[in-house]
């Protein structure tokens, strides 16, 4: 038996499912001494991997047999997909402009390699339903029963399992392929009869009857099909479909398109570039059932067929209307698998939907999810609740799969279905120990995104991780320790959780290194939870990974960078490893200073929040807008008092400067003397200050609200309250040496998203920096949107009188 290790390549499409009967079989049947318990796949292993190394088995692809033996390499050779060349085709011409090609030889080496090549796909360690006890050979309770069952949780197919709708109703077999329909077999000698028939008649053969040997040679048994492939007769056959193609009407195209399928023609096979140019000149001739079916087989082929799709979503922008509720959900699915979506299109099938949607099943409510979810496009909250709706009414029936679909487009759509959350809290937690990790993981994010914290959920989720966190690819590491340290949740068993999590990093850091992003979510979620692993925080931090991250990621990665780094600086006053370079904290932080205030000053309730809070504490030098820790992404009304409660005038951006006086002198018929300047200046003036008035008496600014309303952002002036009414003096700027101050406050206008759903509870990132602000000896002053948002229509007097109290007393 030949064992490989398979590495999973992004993108890759495999069109062989994995079989996990099939394989066990294999397995006992070369290795007897050996169970399938032995050699079943665990994880990626990696150099890195201080466990014993699991091997994993090459699985079986498709129309390929497993090679084994010394003469693996000729094996391979004879087994090798069909090379179709063209007869010095010119570069960007059409196919069908040199339809006599020539089949080649079917041995080359790079071809062989083909048939050593898996995907993700075929690992299948993404979530599944599976029952995992299915096909056990093993007593029930033994070790080798509870790692057998284990193993059947993760084992998903990939291919079959989103095609679980076409089975729902019968009029799906009208426009989709079942490979699994019964046909006649046809025997070995009935098979060479009709190859020595291609050789004997060759070019006089009829078009009808090329496909006709096609569809009957494609129900050879399986284990004769890599003979087949390799035969020069069947490279002669292809070779005269190819020939006469033009001549082929639609339904014999299908027949022979099925016939690929069967044979396990690659989807890279230069003869189906011949076969797709030709459908595209068909788009406009055939039905909407045959295009369906045409567009699944080419799923089935593992090929994408841009060219093909493109034309016939035209089609379909023409005549959606048309479309059957099968026809809709089938085409919504093939969209999905192709990640092309025109927008246009999608907006009419979004109507369409929303006609049937009395009529849709739960698993074809999954598939729509699915189907838009993978294009990237957009459902409306209108149809997200009714999708919803469906879906909590009839939960337990829901599977685990379609229910991890709809909740990927809820979070998608950030749609909030109180309704469907709660309901969901009931069933996922019995779910999710018989649920695959990377279904666990998506269940996990999505209440994440979502904001929702259901302890329930979080604890099953908590409790399934450790034994099995071998099944997570970097991916799953991530998002897990992301999702918990977002939703600033720490479970009954959190400290075996992060330790299995930690460690898991270390064994996948090849992973890591291919998606360097990974790694800065895993610390993110770390340092949101309060963790902060110095060796993993020195390797995401040196200047190599840093620059593996800005070349191999698609992201951009400076944000999450400097956040980390800012937050290593704040809490491990130890830590000696790694730091950003001062260039990359500059970019960091212009980049979120930026973001922070277009995002604060385009909203009336913060500005009026500012306005009124310099009126409070007497004019702009006494506040100052900015990120008070410019790596926690948020800004904050920074204030500074002294030992006896009154401001400090820090704020040397709102003083005078050389240019030109920042505030300016208004006569109202008080002369400014030498003496009444040097009192003001220093501070002392016949009249008490704002801030002294009211942290001594506590009375409101009645004064204030009598004298009108105050000047825009920015103001000059303060009133100075006297005792037979206010005067306009200019504002003090700040002293030659400002007093260090007594007391710091950062004060928050915090809005709803920075909270858990529906509670008071700070997400991970909101939580991260009171923790920090903390640290650095600043109070946090928080104006609430519960408590802030419903004084915006009171009195300019209530809001005053708000403000003051909750600056001052949170500085006693």
């Amino acid at each position: 038996m030949a064992l490989v290790k398979c590495r999973r390549f992004p993108g890759c499409v495999c069109g062989a499912p994995p079989r996990l009967a099939v394989i066990r079989l294999h397995v006992n049947q070369q290795l007897p001494g050996r169970t399938w318990e032995d050699w079943a796949p665990t994880a990626r292993t990696s150099s890195t991997d201080t466990r014993t190394a699991a091997p994993l088995m090459l699985l079986k692809p498709l129309g390929h047999q497993a090679l084994r033996g010394p003469s693996a390499h000729s094996a391979a050779q004879r087994a090798a997909c069909w090379n179709v060349e063209s007869c010095a085709r010119p570069r960007g011409h059409s196919s069908l402009c040199h339809p006599a090609y020539r089949v080649g030889s079917i041995g080359s080496t790079s071809s062989s390699r083909r048939v050593l090549t898996t995907s993700s796909a075929l690992l299948g360690l993404i979530s599944s339903r599976a029952p995992a006890s299915k096909a056990s050979p093993l007593k029930p309770g033994s070790p080798g029963a509870l790692k057998a069952d284990e193993e059947g949780v993760e084992v998903f197919d990939s291919f079959e399992e989103p095609r679980v709708f076409l089975r729902l109703r019968p009029e799906y077999q009208l426009h989709s392929y079942n490979k699994a329909e019964p046909c006649q077999p046809l025997s070995v000698s009935e098979s060479k009869l009709i190859l020595h028939k291609v050789r004997v008649h060759g070019e006089s053969l009829q078009p009808r009857t090329i496909a006709d040997h096609l569809c009957r040679l494609s129900a050879v048994p399986a284990e004769q099909r890599p003979v087949l492939r390799s035969s020069a007769s069947f490279a002669l056959l292809c070779q005269l479909s190819v020939k006469n193609i033009q001549l082929l009407d639609v339904p014999e195209l299908i027949r022979i398109m099925k016939a690929f399928v069967d044979l396990g023609i690659p989807h890279s096979h230069p003869l189906l570039d011949v076969y797709e140019t030709r459908f595209c000149h068909k788009v406009w001739e055939m039905r909407v059932d045959q295009l369906l079916l045409v567009a699944d087989l080419w799923r089935y082929l593992g090929r994408r067929a841009p060219r093909f799709l493109k034309i016939f979503f035209s089609y379909l922008n023409l005549h959606w209307k048309d479309l059957s509720l099968s026809q809709l959900i089938h085409l919504i699915y093939i969209i999905g698998e192709s990640r092309q979506a025109p927008p246009d299109l999608m907006q009419k099938l979004e109507s369409l939907i929303l006609k049937y949607i009395d009529s849709i099943s739960l698993e074809e409510a999954g598939a729509i999810c699915l189907g838009f979810f993978k294009s990237s496009s957009s459902l409306s909250e209108f149809v997200m609740r009714k999708i919803g709706d469906l879906a909590c009414a009839d939960m337990q029936h829901l599977s685990s799969y379609a229910l991890v679909n709809i909740l990927k487009m809820f979070r998608f759509t950030h749609v909030d279905h109180v309704s469907f959350m709660k309901r969901f809290g009931q069933v996922a937690p019995q779910r999710i120990p018989a649920l695959g990790v990377q279904g666990v993981m998506h269940l996990t994010l999505a209440c994440s995104a979502l904001r929702v914290l259901d302890e329930g959920v979080l604890n099953a989720v908590a409790a399934s991780l450790p034994p099995r966190v071998a099944y997570c690819r970097s991916k799953d590491v991530a998002k897990f320790l992301w999702s918990f340290g977002t939703l600033n949740y720490k479970p009954p068993n959190a400290e075996e959780l992060y330790s299995s999590l930690v460690s898991e990093i270390h064994r996948k850091m090849p992973e890591f290194n291919q998606h360097p992003e990974h790694l800065l979510t895993c610390l993110l979620g770390l340092a949101f939870a309060g963790h902060f692993p110095g060796e993993l925080i020195d390797l995401a931090l040196s200047p190599g990974f840093i620059r593996l991250a800005q070349e191999r990621s698609q992201f951009e990665l400076t944000k999450e960078l400097y956040t980390l780094d800012g937050s290593v600086g704040v809490e491990c006053p130890g830590y000696t490893g790694s730091r950003l370079s001062s260039h990359l904290q500059q970019e960091g932080a212009a980049m979120l200073w930026n973001s922070a205030r277009k995002d604060m000053t385009s909203k009336p309730e913060f500005l009026e929040a500012l306005f009124l809070l310099e009126t409070v504490l007497g004019g702009p030098q006494y506040v100052k807008h900015h990120m008070v820790l410019p790596h926690t992404r948020s800004s904050d009304l920074e204030v500074q008092l002294d030992a006896d409660m009154k401001p400090l005038p820090f704020n040397r951006e709102a003083t005078p400067t050389e240019g030109g006086a920042a505030f300016k002198l208004k006569h109202v018929g008080v002369s400014l003397t030498e003496d009444l300047m040097s009192q003001l200046l220093g501070g002392k003036s016949g009249g008490r200050g704002y801030g002294e008035t009211e942290s001594q008496t506590g009375q409101r600014p009645v004064e204030v609200e009598r004298a009108g309303a105050a000047g825009p952002l920015g103001t000059s002036l303060h009133r100075v309250m006297g005792g037979a009414g206010a005067t306009e003096v200019a504002a003090p700027g700040p002293p030659a040496c400002v007093r260090a101050p007594h007391v710091k406050l950062a004060v928050q206008l915090t809005n709803r998203n920075q909270y858990c759903y529906g509670s008071r509870r700070l997400l991970g990132l909101h939580h991260m920096k009171r923790r920090q602000l903390g640290r650095l000896g600043y109070r946090v002053v928080e104006l609430a949107p519960w408590e802030w948002l419903p004084l915006l229509p009171r009195t300019r007097l209530e809001k005053l009188a708000f403000l003051h109290e909750k600056v001052f007393s949170a500085a006693l």
